[in-house]
This record gives C-alpha cells, sequence and structure tokens, in this order.
C-alpha cells in the first residue's frame, strides 16, 4: 500500500529505507512495482561499496533482530568476496532508544558501549551500521572506537548509490526541487523532533493513514 500510494505521486524511485524491511521484503515490493519506477534497497548498495571499495577483512554488523537474524549482510558478503569475514550482532535497544530522542547522553553511551565491547565485535577491522537509524549515532560510535576501525552507514552511501542510479538513467533533476513533502503513516512527537537534526528546522509532516 505504501508503495501504491507513491506510485499515485509519480515518483520515479522508491527507496526502502530501512534495513529490516529491505531485507525481508524488497523481491516482493520490486515485484509489485514492475516497470512503474526504480526501486532501491539499503542493503546491496552498502555491501557492494564494502566488497568493491575497501580493504576490509573482517566486517561487523550491528542491527535490529530482523535484519541480524535474516543473514542478509553476512549472505550477500562473502558471495562476493570468500575473504571476508563477517560478525553480526543484534543490537535491539538502539533502534528505540534514538526513535525517544536519547542519543549523545549518558544513557545511550552506556548502551552503545556495552554492545560495542561484545565479544563478537572484538576482531573487526570494519563496521556496517545496519540500520537506518544508526547515524545519529555514529559520533559516540567512533569515539567508542577512536579510529581503530573504519565505519559505514548506509546513508551516504545509498544517497551517493540513488544519485548514480538517477545519472545513468538519465532521470536526474540537476535542479533543487522547489518543494518538499513529508508524508508519515503514524505521527510521535520524538519523531517530529529528530527531523529537525537532520533538515536543520521545522518541516511539514502530513499524517496519511493508508490502511483505511
Amino acid at each position: 500500500m505504501i508503495a501504491d500510494f507513491l506510485l499515485k505521486h509519480n515518483c520515479k524511485a522508491i527507496v526502502i529505507a530501512c534495513n529490516s524491511i529491505s531485507s525481508v521484503a524488497f523481491d516482493e515490493v520490486k515485484k509489485h512495482v514492475g516497470k512503474k519506477a526504480i526501486v532501491i534497497n539499503v542493503i546491496d548498495p552498502v555491501v557492494n561499496f564494502v566488497c568493491d571499495e575497501t580493504s576490509s577483512k573482517h566486517v561487523g554488523i550491528i542491527g535490529t533482530k530482523a535484519t541480524v537474524r535474516s543473514d542478509v549482510y553476512p549472505k550477500k558478503i562473502v558471495a562476493k568476496s570468500k575473504k571476508v569475514t563477517v560478525t553480526s550482532l543484534a543490537t535491539p535497544l538502539l533502534a528505540p532508544m534514538i526513535e525517544e530522542g536519547f542519543f549523545n547522553n549518558k544513557i545511550s553511551k552506556t548502551i552503545i558501549n556495552d554492545y560495542l565491547s561484545r565479544t563478537k565485535l572484538k576482531k573487526i577491522d570494519s563496521l556496517i551500521l545496519g540500520c537506518t537509524h544508526y547515524p545519529l549515532i555514529r559520533p559516540e560510535i567512533e569515539q567508542y572506537y577512536k579510529g581503530r576501525i573504519t565505519i559505514f552507514d548506509s546513508a551516504s552511501i545509498v544517497a551517493q548509490h540513488v544519485k548514480d542510479v538517477l545519472e545513468n538513467k538519465n532521470l536526474l533533476n540537476p535542479q533543487k526541487a522547489k518543494k518538499h513533502l513529508f508524508y508519515i503513516s503514524d505521527y510521535t512527537a520524538s519523531f517530529e523532533q529528530s527531523t529537525k537534526i537532520f533538515f536543520k528546522g521545522k518541516i511539514k509532516l502530513e499524517q496519511k493513514n493508508l490502511w483505511k
């Protein structure tokens, strides 16, 4: 239903901006949309970047239980590069913590440091932030590692990938958009507060109940 809503607004590309949904529903969404729009997930661009553009040998992944349980990152990374070892760790407290505005404080530091100090991640030389919430806590993760490992988050990697795809298909608009529309299926005050971090000011959110 979300894809149908976006298609009604004549979108040319749909980015599934969630690792959990990308891991379990990408093929289904792509099949449903067909040739009506480009469908991009947030996993493949990161996997390709890590395997093709870096020299990582032992990659760590942190994400939601659903993403880690799907085993999608290890399968895709090993399929592209047999020389890379992959270790995954579910970090279920991080996403709700961020959604409730708990980052850059003592609470978030304690939880993040507890996860990153787990034995599973001891020998990694790089870390994939396998949740689109996690760029908000990247400074705290960097503070923990103090430059000892390379950190990858999907935000910049996927943004560049979307640009490249649109350019290759001659669909990239060279001009800045005159108007931005922000539709949400559910509203929370904490989510609205989080948008200010990304957009440096208040934006207008329009709630749409897609299930009526």
